[in-house]
């Protein structure tokens, strides 16, 4: 049976209140696994402003590593109001919208973790480099900056109703492995020192795009393995 599920991870939110409304928001479009990632305390506001869904907050799993609130995630969206935030080009990663999300994860089958950053500063650079896919909600320039629950809101409106099938997505820590095992045959091959971090960058954006099935990571990871076989002996060789 075909299973597309989603987690909700709030960066060190600041405010209990805001933590209840983004429960509260949860609640009314159907998702139910939320992770809080260093938070505040969650005091009274945090009860109030959840109204009849705190059992969200409760059940809600607090973590300290960003690597253990993403565990387990086959794919990992990064919420930003501030897509070219950052003065480093290359650092600058493409964005899309709540519905072309919809559109690219229709389909699809896993569990997909929907990272949103700290009231005040968004996600960092750092966090936003391991995210799969970038989201940015289309706001005016005027004032392009959005209440947490509200961001939460418009992206759960979309993804609602999203219809998961059979075409299974690869586990992160499988990718994580091809990205670790691109990073060997960069090195094999004696990549340019000075490019190889753009290079790592703009390969982990395109790949994280491609939305990859188990199978294929396995196929690319052949490829590599040819690779490094060919500049070890000089020679092709059949490998399993």
């Amino acid at each position: 049976m075909s299973s597309l599920t989603f987690r909700i991870v709030l960066a060190e939110p600041l405010y209990s209140g805001n933590v209840g409304s983004v429960a509260r928001v949860m609640k009314n479009f159907g998702f139910n696994e939320l992770v809080l990632l260093n938070p505040c305390e969650l005091d009274r506001q945090a009860r109030l402003m959840s109204v009849h869904a705190y059992d969200i907050i409760e059940n809600a799993r607090i973590e300290f590593y960003l690597r253990d609130a993403i565990k387990g995630s086959n794919i990992i969206v990064g919420m930003t109001g501030l897509p070219g935030k950052t003065d480093n080009k290359h650092m600058r990663m493409p964005f899309i919208s709540p519905h072309k999300l919809k559109e690219k994860l229709a389909g699809k089958s896993g569990v997909i973790s929907l990272l949103f950053g700290r009231e005040d500063d968004g996600l960092r650079n750092e966090e936003l480099e391991i995210c799969d896919i970038i989201v940015n909600i289309p706001t005016t320039p005027v004032y392009p900056s959005m209440n947490l629950s509200h961001a939460v809101a418009v992206v759960l409106y979309e993804l609602s109703d999203v219809k998961g099938e059979t075409n299974y997505l690869a586990d992160h820590f499988d990718i994580e492995l091809l990205y670790e095992h691109i990073d060997e045959v960069l090195n094999d091959i004696e990549y340019k020192e000075h490019k190889e971090d753009k290079t790592r960058l703009m390969l982990r954006r395109i790949l994280g795009r491609a939305e990859l099935t188990g199978r294929e990571v396995q196929t690319l990871r052949g490829i590599l393995r040819r690779i490094q076989w060919k500049l070890k002996t000089g020679e092709y060789a059949k490998l399993d």
